[in-house]
């Protein structure tokens, strides 16, 4: 075999196996991005438990009225279903904590009990207000259970504060931010419920 077809060769085999490479990966791009949305997806939906609900709540996001609240600022709604009746929303929630914006999301069941809240962002100080972003996270679990009305007003706040929760130690603004950014989340659905839950639940 001479220098020309030993090359004609080498060129015919590169061309084949780049087509090959781009075929396959075009072909198979599709499936990579769904599996990546699943994955982002239950990344967000951690908080809600999966034997609960069967529809995919972040591909409809609800339409918020007056998302500006008292401490915080609602930026997307989501209503988890189960065959087709609603049991649950989860609400993303923007606060002002203690070196910048802490991101919520706060998941509430159809009777305004809190399934359960994960920080999607933070810029609090490491091993202090930091300890926020943990998941699991022990401290925003003792807010699973409670509603706008359970505790009362008063009990809505850090013992320091004369109210029911303990703090984050060492990050009182960021313990603070939060706890006002969930107990703006319950006063919301409470006033929203219908709006949320849609004109079935």
């Amino acid at each position: 075999m001479n220098r020309a077809t030993s090359t004609l060769t080498l060129v015919l085999l590169t061309v084949v196996g780049v087509g090959a490479t781009c075929f396959v990966q075009r072909s198979s791009a599709p499936q990579i991005a769904a599996e990546q949305r699943l994955l982002d997806s239950r990344k967000l939906l951690d908080v809600l438990p999966t034997e609960i609900y069967d529809n995919q709540p972040l591909e409809k996001p609800l339409t918020l009225s007056q998302p500006a609240l008292g401490h915080s600022a609602l930026i997307g709604a989501y209503r988890a279903s189960k065959n087709g009746q609603a049991v649950a929303v989860l609400l993303r929630s923007q606060t002002q904590g203690y070196a910048g914006v802490i991101e919520l999301l706060i998941a509430i069941d159809a009777n305004g009990k809190l399934l359960g809240v994960k920080t999607l962002q933070h810029s609090e100080t490491p091993a202090l207000g930091g300890l926020i972003g943990d998941w699991p996270n022990s401290w925003l679990q003792a807010f699973s259970g409670k509603s706008n009305t359970d505790p009362t007003e008063d009990g809505w706040a850090l013992k320091k504060d004369h109210g029911q929760f303990d703090q984050i130690a060492g990050a009182t603004i960021t313990s603070r931010a939060a706890l006002n950014a969930i107990h703006d989340a319950l006063r919301y659905f409470d006033e929203h419920r219908a709006a949320l839950l849609g004109s079935g639940a």
